[in-house]
């Protein structure tokens, strides 16, 4: 055996406890899932028929529950993609702007990611229900004693302040990195040339962190999509079904009410393809404007 072909060895022994795990844990469940999707399984008995597509045909046309879901969740990512990335763009542009305190800024404002969304939305249910009505009697903003949570469209809302909240310190950093990347020479260059302060973001910072805005797009776009925790924490998808989400409309279908594993399979292969479709447009056209910029 060459020298080659040894280190190439030790590699792929290293990296093949991790492969295995990835393979077991991740590959197979994915191939069992698309699997199931094409049988009416109810996650229980060992006996089940193959179906085929029909689970897909339902759910596409004959389900008006996980139609409604898919779009709610396409206005959740809408809102989210634009709101979560301006927000974190902004407070990273902020937190660098200091001389000092940088650190405890970064603290303070990505310490909600390290909290279960499941514990933060617990803790806004509180705010919403508690908090702002006892706020509201005391100093005369009777518009903050709402139903933020029983209202159809406040619930809305609501749950994109607790996604916000818990989401857009990490997306900070990661803007914050490529801030930290733009070369200080080209900015005093900009300057001495003499561009204003907007005309050194528009034509200098902003090309500059166009992968970090990339990254940022792309991970709020996949996890909007996956949204479950801050929701179900939330309204659980109430009131009524007007805040449910693709995984939770899939959670009900497969375990809560009617135990359809196979039919629940099928919508969890269609938000695959979904979530595939929509990122790779994504990363297609946001890579494209990385070269040209």
């Amino acid at each position: 055996m060459t020298r080659g072909a040894k280190r190439t060895a030790v590699l792929l022994a290293f990296v093949l406890p991790a492969l295995l795990f990835y393979l077991v844990c991740t590959i197979a469940p994915a191939f069992g899932g698309f699997w199931y999707s094409l049988t009416d399984w109810n996650g229980l008995n060992r006996e089940y028929e193959w179906v085929g597509v029909s689970n897909y045909v339902e759910a596409l046309r004959d389900d008006p529950y996980f139609l409604d879901s898919i779009l709610f969740t396409l206005k959740y990512v809408m809102f989210m993609v634009v709101l979560q990335n301006v927000a974190a763009l902004g407070l990273a542009v902020l937190v660098e702007s200091r001389r000092r305190s940088k650190a405890l800024f970064r603290t303070i404002f990505f310490m909600p990611n390290m909290l279960s969304m499941i514990v933060g939305g617990f803790m806004w249910m509180f705010i919403f229900t508690k908090a702002l009505p006892f706020f509201a009697e005391r100093t005369g903003f009777g518009w903050l004693d709402r139903s933020w949570i029983g209202d159809p469209t406040l619930s809305f809302y609501s749950i994109l302040m607790l996604s916000l909240w818990g989401g857009v310190g990490y997306i900070m950093v990661i803007y914050i990195a490529g801030l930290q990347g733009v070369p200080a020479h080209l900015k005093e260059a900009a300057a001495i040339d003499g561009a204003n302060a907007w005309q050194i973001v528009r034509h200098v910072t902003l090309p500059m962190i166009s992968p970090a805005m990339t990254i940022g797009v792309f991970l709020t776009l996949s996890s909007s999509f996956k949204v479950f925790d801050a929701v179900y924490a939330l309204t659980g998808g109430g009131p009524g079904r007007s805040t449910q989400v693709i995984a939770i409309n899939i959670m009900e279908e497969a375990f809560r009410f009617q135990q359809r594993y196979g039919y629940a399979s099928a919508k969890a292969m269609i938000l695959f393809l979904i979530v595939l479709l929509v990122t790779l447009i994504q990363l297609r056209v946001m890579k494209r404007r990385e070269v040209e910029a």
